[in-house]
Formats: C-alpha cells, structure tokens, sequence
C-alpha cells in the first residue's frame, strides 16, 4: 500500500492495473481522465467489468462508449474499523455503488470509493461524479465524490472532455 494516507480515501495496494485484452480499453482511457465501458454491439448491454461474452446475450463482440463520469449513489457502506492496522488513518472511508450516467437505462453500476464527503451525510440518491486518482505512470484508479465538489486532498487528473466523435469507439472484441 501507498504510504501517504489520508482520512476517507482507500488506499490502493498495486501499482499497475494487471490488464487482460478485455479490460486494457478501460485502464488506457482513465490514464486519459475518462470513463468508458464495453457494451455489447448485439443487445447494446454495458458489461462492467468486461469480459469475453455479453452476459445477457453471450455476444463477443464490443463497442466502447465514453460516458459522462456521472451518477448516482445506489447503495453504500462507511467503513470505520480499519480491516488492517495499515488502513487505521483512511477510516472512515465510504464505499459506494454507483449508477452510471449515459448507460442507457441498463443500469451499469461501479463499485468505488467515495472521497471529499461527510461519511455521515453520505446518502442512497447522492449525485457523484468520476475522477481518476493517479496511482502510478500506468494506473489511474476511478474513484468518486459528490457532484460539484472540486478536489480536496486527493491526486486527480481533470476529466478530459470527450468530442462527439468519441463519444462511441470500436475496439476488437
């Protein structure tokens, strides 16, 4: 684990993103500050994290779409009992499941770690947006924190912001 900690924020314990050719798309775009997923180019599906075949209907091959870096809190825990002596100065840290905007209605959702809050006023129906803390020259993690709120304490790159021709991105699938 990195060695400079800070209250609310779980520290991330690698220093690459360990890549396979499905998941490489998503680490090479947060480098850049954007979100993107894998949807399934046969029933428009957004699988997160990706992986060989749609899970809805076992298509193989996928399109990448940039999506805002938005969304909403759809469940969330505070941790405040350190879970290793290590983790004593991140506690309390929240962890949020969050509904990604831009996906369409199929309801993707990403587990991360939400900074820059109260964990105590933290709530189910939260606005959040993405930002991406750079953890080595080669992994740039998502984490989140309220809508609007600017960085605190924590590194990030500015979200880049996508031209429409991003918007939608082939890759082999």
């Amino acid at each position: 684990m990195r060695g400079d900690m800070t209250k609310g924020v779980y520290p991330i314990a690698v220093s690459g993103p360990n890549a396979d050719a499905f998941t490489e798309p998503f680490w090479e775009e947060a480098l850049n500050g954007r979100l993107t997923l894998a949807r399934c180019e046969q029933c428009g599906t957004f699988c997160s994290p990706p992986q060989p075949r749609c899970f809805v209907c076992q298509g193989g091959a996928f399109a990448w779409k940039t999506l805002p870096g938005t969304g909403t809190v759809f469940t969330f825990t505070v941790i405040r009992h350190p879970l290793a002596p290590d983790l004593r100065e991140a506690v309390p840290y929240v962890t949020v499941l969050v509904e990604l905007d831009g996906t369409q209605g199929a309801g993707a959702r990403m587990l991360g770690n939400l900074t820059d809050c109260d964990p105590d006023q933290v709530r189910i129906g939260d606005r959040v947006q993405v930002y991406f803390d750079l953890v080595s020259p080669t992994l740039a993690a998502p984490r989140f924190r309220p809508l609007g709120v600017k960085g605190g304490g924590s590194t990030d790159r500015p979200r880049a912001h996508p031209s429409q021709s991003d918007l939608t991105r082939a890759r082999p699938g």
